[in-house]
Parts: C-alpha cells; structure tokens; sequence
C-alpha cells in the first residue's frame, strides 16, 4: 500500500508553485558544466523591437517572461564561447531549454570570470562533486574520497556509497581491474589537484559495465585546458604519529589545437594500524592478540599526455600514467591464550614479520572522438593497456615465552605480474524530438600469474613449507554490447537500455596440486530511468527521478587466488577459486532541486551473496583463515537525506544522513545463516568566506551502529577543519589542516558466525596537523580582443 502511494504521489504530483508564463534558459559548456556570467537576449520574432535580456547564473541558468505560443530568438555570448543563436516556441508543457555552448579558442583569454561552484551538483542519474575545495587540504586522491560528504571508505580502502557493498573505481571513464590494496595505492599516489572532478554513479546506465552493484566512482582527472603554457607547483606535509609529505608539478600547454600535459609526484608516507582482537576458540580458551603495524612507503608518480583537434569534428587524445611504489612493513603481533577456567595464562608467544614490496604501474590510453553535428552527436573509440608488477619478501618468526623453547623464523617470495587490455566504440546520436540514442562495444582481457613460496627455518635448516607455496594463473575475457535510448515526453525524461555480457574466466593453480577452474556464461543488464518534473519552489525546480538496474559483482583475482599469505602463527589468508558471481538488482527513487540531490530512498535484492569471512581450523580451533565465501541471499533496505545552503555568498553548507539496514539468509560454514542490522551515517560539509582571499572550511561524519561486513561496529566518526588564504596576486595558496580533530576515528567491534566469536578495537594514524602550499604560474598566449556583448556583429555573422 506504501509503495503504491508513493508512486502516485510521484506520477502525479501537480506543478505547484509553478509560475505561469515563466521561461527558463540553461546553457552548459561540452562537459555539461554551467556557463556562468553568459549574456542572454531574448526577441519577439513577430515584434523584433521587444527584446528582454538576462545574465546565467551560478547554475548557467537565466529566466525570462513570454507569452507561450510564440516564437523567440534566443541569442547568448561569453568569453571563450562561440555566439550561440536559436529559435525558440515555449508552451505550457515546455518552458525550459537547455542548451550547449561550443567553445571558442580563439577568444579573449585575458580576461577570466569566476563564479562559486556548486560542491555537489547532480545532473542526470549521477552526481558530480567538485574536488577544489577538498584538493586544498589533502596530500593524495585518496584523502579528497575520505572528504567528500556521504562517500564512506574503510581501514582497507573500500568506498561505500549507498550500500554496504564496495563501489567499483574507474579512472578517466575506465575500471581499474586491481585489487581493493592496489586501487588503494594508486589513489594515494595520485596528487590532489590532479583531479578535475569526481562522478558518483550510484546506478550506472547500460553504458557502464555491469559489474559493481555497489555503484562506479569515476574520477575524471585534469589535461592540458588553458591558452598558452600554464602549471602549478604543489608541496605538502602533515604529522600524526609519523609524518606524509608530498611535493609535486604540473605542466600544461595549450596552442588552440594541440594541448599536452605532465604531471611529476613524489610522496614518502607512514602510518600505523593497532588491532586488538579476542577470539575464544574452545569453551575454555581465549586466544588475545595485540598486533601494530608501521607502513613506511615512496612513491613515485608521472603522468603526460597530448591531445590535438585537427579539425572542428576529429579529436585525439594519448594518456600514460607510471607509478613506482616502494614500501615495507613491520608488524609485531603479541600472543597470549588463558584458560577461563582457573584464569591461567598457558601460551604466550611474539610474531615479528618484516614485509618488503616493489610495486609497478604503467597505463597507455588512446582515444579518439568524431563529432557528428554540434548537438553533440558523436562516435568515441578508446584502447587502454596497462601492466602492474608486484614483489613482495617477507620475513617471519616466532618467540616462544611460555612455554619457552626454541624459536622458529621462515621468509617467503610473492610475486604478481598483471597485464590487462581494453577495446572500447561508443555512438551516441540526438535525433529531433529530443530523442537520443546510444550504443556500444566493449571487449576486455586480463591475464594474472601469482608464484609465491615460502620457506621455515627449524634448527638452522630452511625447508620449503610445502602448504603456502603456491602458483597460480588466472585469464579473463568479458565482451559487452549495450544499446539504450532517452526521449523528453513534456515534464517526463526517460531512459532505457539493455546490455549483454559474455563472461570467460579461467584459472589454474599449479602447485601445490594441478587444479583449475572454468567459467563461461552470458547475461543480460537492463537500466530504466526515469525523471520528471515535480515542482517549483521559490524559483528553483525539483525533479524527481526512478531508477531501476541489475548488476553482476566478479570475484577479482585476489578473492579467487588459493595461495596462503601468512599473518601470524593463528591467522593467515587465502583465496577461494569456487567463488561464485553475485547479482544484485536495484530500485532507487530520489529528488533533487536545482540539480542538488537532497532525498533517496532504495532497495538492493542481492544472490549469491559472497563476502570476507573468517572460519575456524576444526583440526585446530586456535587457528583461523580469513577467506570469501558465497553465503546466500541479501536484502538491503537504505534512504538518504541532504540538505544545503547553496555557494554564492559568504557561508555554504551540505549536511546529510543515511541509514542502510541489511538482511542477510543463507548458509555459514555449513549451517543456517540469519544476520540483520541497520546502521545510520551523517556527513557535513561547511565552507566559510572569512574575507575576499581566505576561506574556512570543515567537514566530518559520524556512523552509528555501523557493519563492515559481517564485523559489528561500535559508534566512531572523524572531524577535519582547515583555512586557506591566497597570496602574490592569488597565485600562491597556503592551507593549514587538522583531519581526526578528536581522534574518534577508531571502532570497536565484534563478530559472532558460525564457529567463530571475536571482539577488538582497531585504531590509526589517522588524527594529523598538516600544511599545503600551492602555487600557480602561467604564461599566457596575446589574442586579439574582441566585444563579446557586440550582438549586431553576432546578427551580421549568423544571417
């Protein structure tokens, strides 16, 4: 009944507030961005005497008052604009137009028009964030995700968006097939103000691949955009209990039809982490484990690129990213196991292990584009190969205190080479009507070889330990085709698609025994969406949106690869090859105004749910592995609420909860499964002008009740504040920071499946005092001036 009442409220809501005869205007540049300060001037066709004008707003928008039922010509300019020129019959069902402005290089550059930019804005069925105010603080790309407010990211570098499964990362429009410990590397080693903006994509189109049921973050990083030579170069620093620093410069040039880029990074970082678990493994022992863990790294980041429009259809773009990673880890993990019974300590021992790794990136990306017309019809075409290596050493042992014997020690070799290819062709054609049509290819291949071994030294003789050396080899083809359409239906917007996927996955473990796998399978995604206007309020509309998607989550190479990593004497970890793909479909209703998400509520229906889980050695309970395994079914139940005061004046802010609520049922180590818990979240977002060159800004969250997979999580949250103030004629930008300002970032937690019972607290590096400096410098190419408000020479050049 609930349900049904909600869909009439949404189908049929009336255009309250809605003013007669009121005609709104909204320009946005070739990345759908507003045109901000644009000059709009409207003119009676019958009567060319009667002419209104107008300037865009923050949103590209401008209103004017017409009669509906006649014509208009609309003509708009802006610096670094071509002049636009259109026809217009605004009627009571269509009384707003969206346009796009081409942009003109061999406009004046001198002159720059600012405006605020909205944090987020949503447009379409995803929400762009503008990563500008958060780059000021941060050392890394992955400190701008840990900002941005309602973006949720655990102690291992998953991103949760609106559900309790892990978003999937795409970079420039492209997934990144690596682990969640490699993607978590490359967005420490990506700089800050690298990142142009950031797309949230909580259910993707058919035109993205269907895996990720727990949505894309796609994060969109900065080329070559000014005239003439233009750069920055960027340093930083903050201090915890072990200090990150970062220095960095980027370069771009810009000749009207041939842009190129470099951008050069250096980051040296270290952190802690501090786990404290207990875990009875009979009825009368309790295993305590206290294990820290430092993880001093250097990185080496670079990435250049060219691009050049040989003409005003053709455009062509080359793209390398390499990163050099080195870090070591030292972990010391302190071991007692007490009988309850007469409370006496019978074991204690002390695990030391010594982890070396050299990791390697490298990424080549080609594209091309052909636009069709200048509605912005066009065909794309992209290749992007890219290969990581990855070495590992590490060393282990074990001193034995109580009782007191002879200690042991063992190193082991882990290595991992990736090579992965991607082909891609899209078409996207707008027909009159305000109909548009999309399809595409895709074909996909990835190839993983893992060797580890590992040795035990007993007595002074090193053995191999013929249980943890492994060899593994994995291959993967997906091949995709999609074809969807939208249609504008007066207030209504609708867009359907579909999209097939052949998946072929294949992996073989050769040693310690001969095994393989196989999997071939084929399935098919359709995506509805659906929006429509609601109403307008005090000026500013409010759309409502429908969305419906079905989605196939992969298990990644790292959850199906069986090799042992060892962690201490009773905990190690290893992959499961019979994982199984999981499906999830997804309904979401949301609304937003004036293009800012402020409410949604959804549901994902999940099968073949896999997940992180812990199970029990039965020959020997104080043993546990951490492995994934499929467990059942999952309902998931969640809402979201935003509020906002838009930017423009002196104080702005977001502010927004969501409360997710999971229900899982299945089987656990063989035996019913039935879990369920909801956990509230609330982020914000406030940003103060203290005068015309410094700003305040602070942001935080707080979870309540939260759940990491099966892992019950107490109460914790974390508070950032910093100020920035400008320099040399606002090149230069100093910003002091303060992230964890209480330190609540650390949870206790507990889990209680199957055979296992554990309880702990984990805590970080996480409260640090920092310091950025950013300097900006340019050398501007001289253009001949021109009036852009010069609307008789605008007549001469389009009649």
């Amino acid at each position: 009944m609930n349900s049904k009442l909600f869909c009439s409220f949404f189908f049929c809501m009336p255009f309250c507030g809605l003013v007669a005869q009121n005609l709104q205007i909204r320009l946005q540049d070739g990345s759908k961005a507003a045109v901000i300060g644009a000059t709009l001037r409207l003119a009676d066709r019958a009567d060319s005497t009667k002419k209104m004008y107008a300037v865009a707003d923050t949103a590209g928008a401008a209103q004017f008052k017409v009669t509906f039922g006649k014509q208009y010509l609309l003509e708009a300019t802006s610096i670094g604009f071509k002049p636009f020129r259109k026809l217009l019959s605004p009627t009571e069902n269509q009384s707003s137009f969206t346009f796009l402005m081409e942009a003109d290089k061999t406009t004046l550059n001198e002159v720059v028009v600012t405006a605020p930019k909205p944090l987020i804005q949503q447009e379409d069925d995803k929400t762009i964030v503008d990563p500008e105010p958060l780059a000021n603080s941060s050392t890394s790309a992955m400190e701008v995700m840990e900002k941005i407010p309602g973006v949720f990211m655990d102690p291992d570098g998953n991103i949760y968006l609106s559900s309790t499964t892990p978003a999937t990362v795409y970079i420039n429009g492209r997934e990144q097939k690596l682990s969640t410990a490699d993607i978590a590397s490359l967005l420490k080693n990506l700089p800050p103000n690298s990142i142009a903006k950031i797309e949230i994509l909580r259910t993707p189109s058919a035109r993205f691949d269907a895996s990720g049921s727990g949505g894309v973050v796609n994060v969109i990083l900065k080329k070559g955009v000014k005239i003439g030579v233009t750069g920055s170069v960027n340093a930083g620093m903050n201090q915890g209990r072990y200090g990150n620093q970062l220095l960095g410069v980027t370069v771009n040039n810009n000749d009207g039809k041939k842009t190129s880029y470099v951008v050069v990074n250096y980051n040296r970082r270290n952190s802690y982490d501090q786990v404290e678990t207990d875990r009875p493994f009979t009825l009368d022992s309790l295993l305590r484990q206290r294990s820290y863990t430092t993880t001093p790294s250097q990185t080496f980041y670079t990435g250049f690129g060219m691009g050049f429009t040989p003409s005003k259809k053709w455009e062509f773009n080359f793209d390398d990213r390499i990163s050099w990673n080195q870090y070591r880890s030292s972990a010391e993990n302190h071991n007692e196991i007490t009988r309850l019974s007469v409370d006496k300590l019978v074991v204690e021992n002390v695990n030391q292990l010594a982890s070396k790794t050299k990791a390697f990136l490298f990424n080549q990306d080609v594209s091309a584009k052909y636009k069709i017309d200048t509605l912005g019809s066009e065909v794309t075409a992209e290749a992007s190969y890219s290969f990581s290596t990855n070495q590992s050493t590490q060393l282990f042992s074990t001193d034995y205190l109580l009782p007191a014997r002879f200690s042991t020690s063992g190193d082991g070799d882990i290595g991992n080479n990736r090579h992965a290819f991607s082909a891609r062709t899209d078409f996207k054609y707008l027909f009159p009507q305000k109909l548009v049509v999309e399809a595409g290819l895709k074909t996909a291949f990835q190839w993983f070889e893992n060797d580890t071994k590992y040795f035990n030294v007993i007595s002074a003789i090193r053995r191999a330990d013929v249980v943890r050396t492994r060899q593994f080899d994995y291959h993967e083809n997906i091949n995709a085709a999609y074809v969807q359409g939208s249609k504008t239906f007066s207030a209504f917007t609708l867009k359907a698609g579909v999209r097939l996927e052949t998946t072929s996955m294949d992996g073989r473990q050769r040693i310690p025994t001969d095994t393989s796998f196989r999997l071939k399978r084929a399935d098919v995604f359709p995506y509805v969406y659906l929006s429509r206007r609601l109403a307008k309020i005090a000026g500013y509309e409010m759309r409502g949106y429908l969305v419906y998607r079905r989605s196939i989550t992969r298990p990644v190479y790292e959850y199906l690869n069986p090799s042992q990593r060892y962690l201490d004497q009773y905990l190690f970890e290893t992959g499961n090859p019979t994982l199984r793909p999981q499906f999830t479909q997804n309904i979401e209703a949301n609304i937003s105004v004036e293009e800012r998400p402020i409410f949604a509520i959804g549901k994902n229906y999940t099968s073949d749910i896999f997940t992180n889980v812990v199970y029990q050695d039965p020959k020997n309970p104080s043993v546990a592995f951490r492995t994934y395994d499929n467990l059942g079914k999952n309902e998931e139940t969640y809402f979201r609420l935003m509020g906002a005061i838009p930017p423009g004046g002196k104080y702005f802010f977001v502010v927004g909860t969501q409360y997710n609520h999971n229900k899982y049922e299945g089987l656990y180590e063989g035996k019913p499964l039935t879990f369920q818990r909801g956990s509230w979240s609330i982020f914000t977002f406030h940003q103060l002008k203290l005068d015309n060159r410094s700003t305040l800004s602070l942001n935080g969250f707080v979870r309540l009740n939260g759940q990491l997979q099966f892992y019950e999580l107490s109460n914790f949250g974390g508070l950032n504040m910093n100020i920035n103030r400008r320099f040399f004629n606002r090149k230069m930008t100093v910003t002091m920071s303060m992230n964890d300002i209480f330190y609540t970032l650390r949870n206790e937690f507990t889990l209680k499946q199957g055979s296992v019972t554990a309880s702990g607290m984990r805590q970080g590096d996480t409260r640090r005092f920092g310091l950025n400096l950013v300097y900006n410098f340019g050398i501007r190419k001289k253009e001949e001036r021109t009036n852009m408000m010069n609307f008789e020479s605008l007549e001469k050049s389009v009649n």
